[in-house]
């Protein structure tokens, strides 16, 4: 009998599910955009309510585009996008969703810094607080919404969510608590010293059993079964961390390998066999069950693109994919022309909250696409500064995988070659995230050895890209201008932020 498993992936503006074949085949897909709120400037949202809705529906949707019988299924995944605040109330209802976008903390954490309690954090967690980092909400929610804070049950990420509402199952894994800095590392566990140093000493009952990604969770309820066409009792395990799903739907297991995924978010990780124990790594997190990734992000990557075609292409032609204009458009420009420059800062910088996007030197006979071509070298640039970072901290990087939305452009990913000077494989799969949950799924009911088996079985490269040498001294120079129009307008962004706070 063929077994096939459910991948599901949350991200922070699309929920899929996928149903795989054991050979990584996808039978069916499903998709829903997500609606974030903006109570407040800075202030990035969902309502929990609508992204339940959205998971039935997508799972239903799948199951009936497939045509297969749901006994079928072996096993379900999850992916979610990490960080952010997925809360539970004290009766176990759904009462907040505060996204990884989200920048009401970066006083918050300019205080902390002040304070030395990133010094504090970092000898427990091997990482030091940031604005939309799960402890450092809900610090600032304790002090700044205590009526809010005193309604919270559970603390979940955002897959551990819908694992609840499909399981009942209180719990999370390894990866994403570990990536949200509170896990003791490489202990793998809650220690009250990690919670007293972030203010939250108080808060030990709020946080869930934490398992391995591959271990299940629980099983399918039988209202979820009713509600979706799932069979009741289908295990569901604990799930990934996204961008850790992504590597390994991406083919990315081995020690030493690279993944970059060009998504909303900038993800630059190297899988390691011990914790790189160096504070200018922005984040660590669990790979498997003896291993870590390094991972140097922020929200610097293809949310640019999404933003500027939602804000400027809206009216693309019948039946053409307004992305795929923009990949054209970008191609006709000369990369050894003139060019300006731009800071993908829509939701801050790793080094700087108050950083914004910009672009400079725009001259009179600059067209859209050499401001979109400026745009995409832009955010390979800040790619490459968190790549930077990672070979400074002793990694090596020497090739790499793209996956996320921003490896399905036709010129993008000879933009990450040339600029990052490696060699770029963009894999098999579109959906990265929902088949690295996939696997893990597979592996936690014994269709595969372990991941890396799993990865073997279901992944697959598509396509190569080569660094051209001969463009290399042109990228070179406009990095430069980059990194030194970042460090200019440091002050200027500081006196931005103080204006709008003070009016």
């Amino acid at each position: 009998m063929q077994q096939y498993i459910l991948g599901l992936d949350a991200g922070n503006t699309v929920i899929k599910a996928i149903i795989f074949d054991t050979d990584g085949r996808e039978l069916a897909l499903a998709a829903r955009d997500g609606r974030s709120c903006m109570p407040k400037p800075g202030h990035v949202e969902r309502d929990l309510g609508e992204l339940w809705r959205s998971a039935v529906e997508v799972i239903r949707q799948c199951l009936d585009q497939s045509g297969i019988d749901p006994r079928d299924i072996a096993v379900i995944g999850c992916a979610g996008h990490g960080n952010g605040l997925y809360a539970l109330d004290r009766s176990g209802d759904p009462l907040l969703g505060i996204q990884s976008l989200d920048t009401r903390g970066v006083g918050f954490v300019s205080e902390w810094a002040a304070a030395g309690v990133g010094d504090r954090t970092y000898v427990h967690c091997l990482q030091r607080p940031w604005a939309a980092q799960t402890p450092t909400l809900l610090a600032w929610l304790k002090r700044h919404d205590p009526a809010l804070f005193a309604q919270i049950g559970t603390v979940f990420l955002c897959k551990d969510f819908v694992v609840n509402r499909l399981t009942g199952a209180r719990s999370t894994e390894t990866s994403d608590m570990s990536g949200c800095g509170l896990l003791h590392m490489p202990g793998r566990r809650y220690e009250r010293e990690l919670l007293a140093a972030y203010g939250l000493d108080d808060c030990m009952e709020l946080l869930p059993n934490v398992l391995e990604a591959s271990d299940i969770a629980g099983h399918i309820t039988r209202d979820v079964a009713a509600a979706t066409g799932l069979r009741a009792g289908t295990p569901v395990v604990a799930g990934l961390f996204d961008v850790v799903a992504s590597a390994i739907g991406s083919g990315v297991t081995s020690t030493g390998a690279a993944s970059i995924i060009a998504g909303t978010w900038s993800i630059n990780q190297v899988i390691t066999e011990e914790p790189i124990r160096d504070p200018s790594i922005f984040m660590l997190s669990t790979f498997d069950p003896v291993r870590y990734l390094a991972i140097e992000s922020s929200a610097t990557s293809a949310a640019n693109l999404e933003w500027i075609v939602r804000e400027f292409f809206e009216h693309a032609p019948a039946g053409a994919s307004p992305f795929e204009i923009c990949s054209e458009l970008v191609a006709s420009v000369d990369p050894a022309g003139d060019m300006p420059i731009y800071h993908p800062f829509l939701y801050g910088s790793q080094q700087n909250g108050k950083a914004r996007a910009g672009f400079y030197g725009i001259a009179g006979w600059h067209t859209r696409a050499h401001m979109l071509r400026a745009l995409f070298e832009g955010v390979v640039f800040e790619h490459r500064r968190h790549v930077e970072t990672l070979r400074r901290a002793g990694a090596t990087v020497s090739q790499a995988v793209l996956s996320g939305g921003g490896s399905r452009s036709a010129i993008w990913p000879q933009i990450f070659a040339d600029v990052l000077k490696v060699p770029v494989t963009v894999a098999r799969s579109r959906e990265t995230g929902a088949l690295g949950a996939a696997i893990a799924a597979g592996t936690g009911v014994g269709l595969f050895a372990d991941f890396s088996a799993g990865a073997a079985a279901m992944t697959a490269p598509d396509r190569f890209y080569k660094p051209n040498s001969e463009i290399a001294p042109f990228y070179e120079q406009r990095y430069r201008l980059y990194g030194e129009i970042n460090q200019a307008m440091g002050p200027l962004w500081d006196r931005m932020a103080s204006e709008r706070t003070s009016n």
